[in-house]
């Protein structure tokens, strides 16, 4: 109630229409939500910026939040009060979300207690806000799905940006072979100073030529797909026996041959964060705050926006030449 006293309104980005990056919309006289039980309100520092939030704000996803809403879910700030029955957090711990009650972009969130994680100091805010989302998709895509084993290979196909970084740090801390490609010769170094053993160029019309070149008879055990609509029919060539393509990114339809899958019995796995138990986000969680604690979990920020160029932000996640780290909003 204090807190209600001296500052009830904050600036927050709202949607009133699904649409292009223009329907988002910064107002400086929204509501600063209330936590109730097993909630947390949270200062946001930092916010990621998620590919996926673009398809739901244009209305074109499975999943619609009803209008208006407040987008993003991977917040890292400060706790600035808790609701009943929360005892493992309390005001003023550092933390990062894996997903919001109230949205991200803004200058407060509300988040499930059991979806909030301590961030520890060797991480700034920006860090923290490139977490969440990227990281626990990444292990789910890898090890829950992906069944991946210490000694196999894996190619992450679009791999400089926030889950790509992710999957390469992950496989290469596990013990995997890892491949990477990006669109710039700067994402490729990215790529490489990760845990990428290698990185592809799929600029450069020869690439699937060069992976193959790379990986010999055998092929690729697993492919970390962010763009499938485009590289999906390519992917079924590269793959070993009993290899896997693990569907993270998708933007449209393509056409592919399913005899492709049944030379070598492989197979087409989609990935949803959304979907993951809550053992699996445990194991998600657990397996993240380990790496951090290990040092091998750097989250890599990329470009930077305040509030007020969200839109930008939204335009540039999709348009860009080449992701470089996570995309973080700082209110």
């Amino acid at each position: 109630v204090a807190m209600a006293a001296t500052r009830s309104v904050m600036r927050a980005v709202r949607v009133f229409e699904f649409g292009g990056p223009e329907v988002l919309k910064l107002q400086s006289d929204v509501l600063v939500p209330v936590p109730k039980e097993n909630q947390v309100l949270i200062k946001v520092h930092a916010c990621g910026v998620n590919p996926v939030e673009t398809y739901i704000r244009s209305g074109t996803y499975a999943r619609k939040p009803a209008l208006p809403y407040t987008p993003g879910s991977d917040v890292a700030g400060v706790i600035e009060s808790v609701g009943e029955h929360v005892t493992a957090l309390k005001k003023g711990d550092r933390v990062f979300t894996l997903e919001t009650v109230s949205g991200g972009y803004a200058e407060y969130a509300v988040a499930a207690a059991n979806r909030v994680f301590p961030l520890p100091d060797k991480l700034d805010f920006r860090q923290g806000a490139a977490i969440g989302v990227p990281y626990f998709t990444a292990y789910r895509a890898l090890f829950q799905k992906g069944c991946a084993k210490a000694g196999e290979s894996v190619l992450v196909h679009g791999a400089s940006g926030g889950v790509g970084l992710a999957a390469c740090q992950i496989a290469r801390a596990c013990g995997l072979k890892v491949l990477g490609t990006a669109g710039t010769e700067e994402g490729m170094n990215v790529i490489l100073r990760n845990g990428a053993h290698q990185a592809f160029n799929h600029r450069d019309p020869n690439y699937t030529e060069k992976i193959k070149a790379y990986t010999g008879p055998r092929g690729v055990d697993i492919i970390i797909e962010m763009l499938s609509n485009v590289n999906l029919d390519a992917d079924l060539q590269l793959l070993s026996c009993a290899g896997r393509v693990m569907v993270v990114g998708c933007r449209g339809r393509i056409k592919i041959n399913p005899r492709d899958t049944m030379s070598k019995e492989s197979s087409i796995i989609g990935v949803s964060l959304f979907l993951a138990t809550e053992e699996e986000r445990h194991e998600c969680a657990t397996a993240v705050l380990d790496g951090i604690e290990a040092g091998w979990l750097k989250p890599v920020v990329g470009l930077e926006y305040p509030l007020e160029k969200v839109a930008k932000a939204h335009e540039d996640i999709i348009c860009s030449s080449g992701a470089r780290g996570k995309m973080v909003l700082l209110p």
